[in-house]
């Protein structure tokens, strides 16, 4: 059984900066892909960025901005999020699968989602 429980998330002002962790429980932490997608009210789940190896990719929409990390002696993703603009605004979510993907559907394990808001 894998679990992924997020924190770091809160209001903001626009321009500041959050990191969001995901402590994920389970075997084989190190062999996942993880990823960070966010879903903002009336819109469909997001992808943001994955990592895998040490190999990040991410979205157009937050390249530069945001930055995916692990650490694999603490089984966690981070998501550090810097100049952080309104429509950054959503519940993020972790996510753990086999392979990188920019499809939530190409992930098994689902973390319960974090709020981030920033204000303009």
């Amino acid at each position: 059984q894998v679990q992924l429980v997020e924190s770091g998330g809160g209001l903001v002002q626009a321009g500041g900066s959050l990191r969001l962790s995901c402590a994920v429980s389970g075997r084989a932490f190190s062999n996942y892909a993880m990823a960070w997608f966010r879903q903002a009210p009336g819109k469909d789940r997001e992808f943001i960025g994955y990592i895998r190896w040490g190999v990040p990719g991410y979205a157009d929409t937050v390249k530069g901005r945001f930055t995916i990390s692990r650490d694999n002696a603490k089984n966690t993703v981070y998501l550090q999020m810097n100049s952080l603009k309104p429509e950054d605004t959503a519940v993020y979510y972790c996510a753990a699968g086999d392979s990188p993907s920019y499809s939530p559907e190409r992930y098994t394990y689902w973390g319960q989602g974090t709020q981030v808001t920033v204000s303009s």
